[in-house]
């Protein structure tokens, strides 16, 4: 597959994301543990920026390759208690969209940070995606179970992602990169 063909895949894709409903990744009548699960994985913005996290954690390699997943994860947790607490946090679904963009445009363009600045940068993104899912929990479940299954699940897409930068050339997860970022400024356009 060349670059252009690669692009031309990417914007169509992202096309597609702008007509995204956002209930889409409800489960209904499922356990708080199927839908934590399935939460992250039915959200194309969940999905794409949790994997990028992975891409961008081991194209950044080092300390940040646990260190970057790990702080997501850990304040994606007190997003998810703000929200289960009644804390409003103001524009949760642009924050979440935003985060696809970036995320993205930081594995496309290969950006080198000092992890501290990559935690940092990767928690705040994670303080929208936990008060996003928290604010989703089905009615009749477990707000614990619910949590403990989104949180196994993102922890399950930062490995993955890891896993396929690794897998991939320096071109490719670029390519990859710059998908999600076209994706995350389609969500930013209809969020």
């Amino acid at each position: 597959m060349n670059l252009r063909s690669a692009l031309f895949g990417c914007v169509a894709v992202a096309g597609a994301l702008v007509s995204h409903d956002a209930s889409a990744h409800m489960v209904n009548g499922g356990s708080g543990w199927t839908s934590g699960i399935a939460h992250p994985f039915l959200g194309i913005d969940h999905l794409l920026a949790m994997l990028a996290v992975g891409f961008w954690a081991a194209q950044t390699g080092g300390r940040a390759l646990w260190a970057v997943p790990l702080t997501f994860v850990s304040i994606m947790a007190g997003g998810a208690l703000m929200a289960m607490a009644g804390i409003p946090l103001p524009a949760v679904e642009s924050g979440v969209a935003a985060s696809v963009l970036a995320l993205g445009l930081l594995v496309a363009f290969a950006v080198q940070l000092p992890v501290a600045t990559g935690m940092l940068l990767a928690g705040t993104f994670a303080l929208f995606h936990g008060h996003s899912h928290a604010a989703d929990l089905p009615a009749m479940v477990s707000p614990w179970t619910y949590g403990a299954a989104f949180l196994l699940a993102t922890g399950a897409l930062h490995a993955s992602g890891i896993a396929a930068a690794r897998a991939l050339d320096v071109q490719r997860l670029r390519i990859a990169g710059t998908c999600v970022a076209i994706a995350g400024a389609a969500l930013v356009v209809a969020s």
